[in-house]
C-alpha cells in the first residue's frame, strides 16, 4: 500500500516548488537585443524586455519590443493551441517593432510557458481569454496606452475574437489570420481537402491513413493524423521546408535548438487535453459581433483552415469596419509565407485605423 505524504514533507514540497519553478523560468528567459541609436546608444524611447510574467497563476514568458513606446501596442496571440509562433514572428516580422509596440506571448502549455505541472482544468478557453486580460493590463500599464491591437492566427484568433467581443474598450483593432469561424466545418473541410487530393496524386498511403481515420468529428490522435497528412501534400514536411526551420530557429535570439523538444511535447500535450473543447467552438455564436475595426489577412492556399470556411465568418461579423486581404502565394500562414506584404498591411492598413481613433496620450 503506498504510504500517505507525511504532511511536513508535502509543505516542504509547496516552498521549494516556486523558487524551482522560477529558477527553470531564469533558465528559459533568453536574451533580445536592445534597440541602438545611430551613435551606438540605447535608443530612447525603445522597449526591449523578456519576463515571466504570473498570469492565472502560472509564470507566463512574454516579450515586448519596440522602437517607441508611444506606437500602439500589438500583441501577438500564436496559434496551436500550444504552439509557439513567437520565433516566426521575430524572424519574419520583426520590421513591425518599428511600428508598432510588439508584444510575443507564449501561451500557458507553449514554448517557455510550457511545464508538465499545469493542471488539466485550467487549459479552456474561458482561462485563456483571463490569462490575456491579465497580460492587456500589464501592457497598458507597462506602456501607458489604453488599448491594444490583437493579432491572432488559428487558434489565437480563438482567443483574439472572443476577447475583442468581450472587451471592445481595451482593443483599439482586431486582425485574424488562419481564422477560424466554425471549427467544425473548418476541420471538415480540410480533412476533405487531404483525402481528395490524395486520391487525385495517386498518395495512397496517406488516403489510406485518412480513410483509416474517418471524416471528423475525431479524437485528438486522429488529428495529428490529418494535419500530417495535408503538410506531406503541401510540401511542409520536405527537406528543403525542414532546413528551413532549422535555421530560423538558430538564428532566433530569444530561443534555442535545445528547447524545440520541449516546445513540440508542450504542443502535443496541450492540443490532446484541449481538442474536445477547442474543435467544437463556433465563433457565429461566441462572436457574432466585435465592436472594433476588424481586419481579415487570409491565405488564399490555407487548407488548415481552408478559405471559405473564414470567409463565412467574415461575411456574417458585424463590426463598425471589416477589410478583407487574402494573399495569393500563402498558406495557413500569411505572416511567413509572403512576410514583406503581410507586414506592409499591417502598417499601412491597420496602423492607421489605430491611429486615427487613438486619444492623446498623457505627456
Amino acid at each position: 500500500m503506498t504510504q500517505p505524504v507525511p504532511a511536513k514533507h508535502a509543505l516542504c514540497a509547496l516552498a521549494l516548488a516556486r523558487p524551482m519553478q522560477r529558477l527553470l523560468a531564469m533558465k528559459r528567459l533568453g536574451r533580445t537585443p536592445p534597440f541602438r541609436a545611430p551613435n551606438g546608444d540605447a535608443l530612447a524611447g525603445s522597449i526591449a524586455e523578456i519576463s515571466y510574467h504570473s498570469l492565472g497563476g502560472l509564470d507566463q514568458w512574454v516579450l515586448m519590443r519596440g522602437a517607441s513606446t508611444a506606437n500602439p501596442p500589438l500583441i501577438m496571440l500564436h496559434g496551436g493551441p500550444g504552439f509557439s509562433e513567437t520565433s516566426f514572428f521575430r524572424y519574419y516580422n520583426a520590421s513591425l517593432e518599428r511600428s508598432f509596440t510588439v508584444v510575443y506571448w507564449d501561451q500557458r502549455g507553449a514554448g517557455k510557458s510550457f511545464t508538465p505541472h499545469i493542471p488539466r482544468e485550467s487549459m479552456t478557453l474561458e482561462r485563456f481569454v483571463a490569462d490575456l486580460d491579465e497580460l492587456v493590463e500589464i501592457v497598458r500599464t507597462r506602456l501607458a496606452q489604453p488599448k491594444v491591437v490583437l493579432f491572432g492566427h488559428s487558434w489565437g484568433s480563438v482567443l483574439g475574437s472572443v476577447y475583442a467581443a468581450r472587451f471592445p474598450e481595451k482593443v483599439a483593432a482586431y486582425v485574424g489570420s488562419g481564422q477560424i469561424g466554425d471549427a467544425r466545418a473548418a476541420e471538415s473541410a480540410s480533412y476533405a481537402y487531404a483525402l481528395a487530393e490524395a486520391e487525385r496524386r495517386g498518395a495512397t498511403s496517406i488516403a489510406r491513413k485518412l480513410r483509416a481515420i474517418g471524416p471528423p468529428p475525431y479524437p485528438a490522435a486522429s488529428l495529428w493524423v490529418e494535419r500530417m497528412s495535408v503538410s506531406r501534400l503541401d510540401g511542409a514536411l520536405r527537406l528543403r521546408a525542414l532546413w528551413k526551420l532549422g535555421r530560423m530557429m538558430l538564428a532566433s535570439k530569444e530561443s534555442s535548438l535545445r528547447e524545440l523538444p520541449d516546445s513540440f511535447r508542450g504542443f502535443r500535450w496541450t492540443i490532446d487535453v484541449m481538442w474536445d473543447e477547442t474543435s467544437r467552438l463556433n465563433l457565429c455564436e461566441l462572436a457574432p459581433a466585435l465592436a472594433v475595426p476588424v481586419f481579415f489577412f487570409l491565405g488564399r492556399n490555407d487548407h488548415w483552415v481552408p478559405l471559405e470556411t473564414s470567409l463565412a465568418y467574415f461575411d456574417m461579423l458585424r463590426a463598425p469596419s471589416k477589410r478583407l486581404v487574402v494573399f495569393e502565394r500563402s498558406g495557413h500562414e500569411p505572416f511567413v509565407d509572403e512576410a514583406p506584404a503581410f507586414d506592409a498591411a499591417m502598417v499601412e492598413l491597420v496602423r492607421p485605423a489605430v491611429t486615427a481613433t487613438a486619444p492623446a496620450r498623457a505627456a
